[in-house]
């Protein structure tokens, strides 16, 4: 039984410990147990989070042994500023790393690992808003916001919120391996969402992922660049294999042959698109690789059930709505 402790404090995002509580606690449904999951903050009790929802902290950092902790998780949220500058809660961070396995923060959560003098050296990500408070505060540390997660030795730091879930079913992953997670993902209805200023691409988390290092080769690339050229030899060159050993791996890593899989993606690109810009359906289907909007309106189509540009009014109806 692992300890997994989250650490809150006043002004957190609640998402960002009830997400990665969740996806640890299906897990241990599926598989009978392994995580003791434990929440400290600087006073034990009521926790109040930005926006208002009170949780509760069943530990404070005075009543908690910082020794024996298996996975710390630092989460992130307004009241981070504030925060980083609790001695007694940084210390005990400090402390509770020192003999952790792993050391995790969501979001600006990664500010309290700085504080505690965990990241000197590392590379390391956060939500896109405090990429450049993060950099100009702690030059010593390399700051890449355009990945969900980043695993750095023991550190593991996540972006923005959701992404808080996505970096806890990596660990689920690598405690109990990838179908635990993969269930997990699929019972939660999770999506991957890349963050940064430049466009938002969408991929769902719970397809299979690749077992291999050169089919995760393959469909890194198709999902950091969705409009690239993606052809069976452009994926067969990025994995170091042959067009037909592709093909082959390819389909049964991830159930679903290369052009699916890219086409998919690149629908998934096109949502969050539409969703977000005005940009024509004509340019969209130019810069994410469909060639024509026609291409694109017939593959929307296949995935989606409808056509782009109802798909576009749809969204707008119902976030007027809400």
């Amino acid at each position: 039984m692992s300890r997994v402790v989250f650490v809150v404090y006043d002004g957190i995002q609640p998402l960002d410990l009830v997400g990665p509580h969740e996806v640890f606690g299906h897990a241990d449904v599926l598989t009978g147990g392994g995580h003791r999951r434990e929440v400290v903050a600087p006073a034990a009790g009521p926790v109040r989070p930005a926006g208002g929802l009170c949780l509760h902290a069943g530990h404070s950092v005075a009543d908690l042994p910082p020794d024996g902790v298996d996975t710390l998780v630092v989460a992130g949220g307004q009241g981070v500023d504030r925060a980083r500058h609790d001695r007694a809660l940084i210390d005990w961070i400090a402390a509770a790393a020192a003999g952790a396995r792993r050391v995790t923060s969501v979001c600006s959560g990664v500010f309290l690992l700085a504080a505690a003098g965990l990241l000197e050296g590392r590379r390391v990500t956060t939500h896109w808003a405090r990429e450049e408070q993060l950099r100009r505060e702690h030059p010593g540390v390399t700051v890449d916001c355009d990945p969900i997660f980043i695993r750095d030795g023991p550190v593991w730091t996540s972006a923005g919120v959701t992404a808080g879930m996505a970096l806890a079913l990596a660990l689920v992953e690598d405690d109990h391996g990838r179908e635990v997670a993969h269930s997990v993902a699929r019972e939660l209805v999770l999506f991957l969402r890349r963050p940064g200023s430049q466009s938002q691409f969408s991929v769902p988390l719970w397809q299979a992922r690749p077992a291999t290092d050169p089919i995760r080769e393959a469909v890194a690339a198709v999902n950091a660049a969705p409009g690239a050229r993606h052809g069976i030899p452009d994926l067969a060159a990025r994995a170091g294999l042959s067009t037909r050993h592709l093909q082959r791996r390819f389909t049964a890593e991830l159930g679903l042959p290369p052009a699916a899989y890219v086409e998919r993606v690149r629908v998934e690109a096109a949502r969050r698109a539409l969703a977000e810009a005005d940009d024509p359906v004509e340019a969209i289907a130019r810069r994410l690789g469909f060639g024509s909007a026609e291409t694109l309106r017939r593959a929307f189509h296949r995935h989606v059930g409808v056509a782009p540009s109802d798909y576009r009014e749809r969204f707008r109806a119902l976030g007027e709505h809400t």
